[in-house]
């Protein structure tokens, strides 16, 4: 089966026709084809023989639009994470909440915002909700929503978790990676993002069910897990440049880009939440790991 064929299936499998809609997460490192994969599952879903009504969000459209990034990062100067859009903290959570409130009432029409990232050298912006981008119509509700991003997900730690994190796998992480904590990330950052996470979790308690495409390296010799993350992501921004005229980051931008996401897939990238008062996501039981190759080629699936 193809990666849309065993996502589908699995939404298909927990779906609820007397409860509208599912709410399902899809969770993945940057350039693991999270996008394409949620348009796919959006032309499955909606073709016969399931005709189902669904409605496609990525996190990425939440971002702040560029003045709040720009306001963010000056009143927060010394957070090396919060120096541009991609972290938690960057995102507007109560248009999130206005948004998946409306989808899950469905009483209403919901305009889907969209951020362009190719705005300002890369920098981004959030286009004006003014009524001429997409629109999901309803009544009748969706029988799905799906909201896929890379922090898609993420609860907030312990304090002495991230200090253990901290000591340990980040360590790791940045000598394996060359990262320099000065430049990429520092323990108070890492405090601050975790402390805006809390917010995060009323979006996250819509979801029903939680999807994660996982890299699987093909061999035991790899330096680190999040080297094939740099790559991706590359790939993605140099497909993007190609097809809008070349406007977007250059090669070193994203690699300063990508680094500052490194800290968020060690610190809060974990499937169940490890903090004692965020156990039992709805998604408990419900998950769905997809084991993914170079080529993001499924081989292998795991549950959780």
């Amino acid at each position: 089966m193809s990666a849309t064929e065993l996502i589908a299936k699995h939404i298909l499998e927990h779906r609820s026709k007397s409860t509208k809609p599912l709410f399902v997460a899809l969770q993945g490192p940057q350039g693991s084809g999270k996008s394409y994969l949620a348009a796919h599952l959006h032309e499955y879903l909606i073709a016969e023989p399931y005709s189902l009504r669904v409605a496609v969000l990525s996190i990425d459209d939440l971002y702040l639009t560029h003045e709040g990034l720009v306001s963010l990062a000056a009143d927060n100067s010394t957070n090396l994470l919060w120096q541009g859009r991609g972290q938690p903290g960057t995102h507007d959570i109560n248009l999130g909440m206005h948004i998946l409130s409306a989808l899950k009432e469905g009483k209403s029409d919901v305009e889907i915002p969209h951020f362009d990232k190719s705005l300002y050298n890369g920098a981004g912006d959030r286009l004006p909700m003014d009524g001429s981008g997409r629109v999901i119509k309803q009544p009748p509700p969706v029988d799905v929503v799906i909201l896929e991003g890379w922090c898609v997900g993420f609860y907030p730690i312990s304090a002495e978790e991230l200090q253990h994190r901290w000591d340990g796998m980040w360590k790791r992480e940045r000598e394996r990676l060359g990262l320099n904590e000065e430049q990429v990330a520092r323990k108070i950052d890492l405090q601050d993002v975790n402390a805006k996470l809390k917010e995060y979790v009323r979006i996250w308690e819509f979801f029903d069910v939680l999807i994660k495409p996982l890299h699987k390296p093909a061999s035991k010799k790899v330096e680190s897990e999040y080297d094939i993350v740099y790559e991706w992501r590359l790939e993605q921004e140099h497909n993007m440049k190609a097809k809008n005229g070349g406007r977007g980051m250059s090669d070193d931008a994203v690699k300063s880009f990508v680094d500052r996401y490194i800290p968020g897939y060690v610190f809060f990238g974990d499937e169940i939440p490890s903090g004692p008062d965020y156990q039992h996501p709805k998604w408990t039981g419900k998950g769905l790991t997809l084991l993914v190759n170079e080529r993001r080629a499924v081989v292998g699936t795991s549950t959780f």
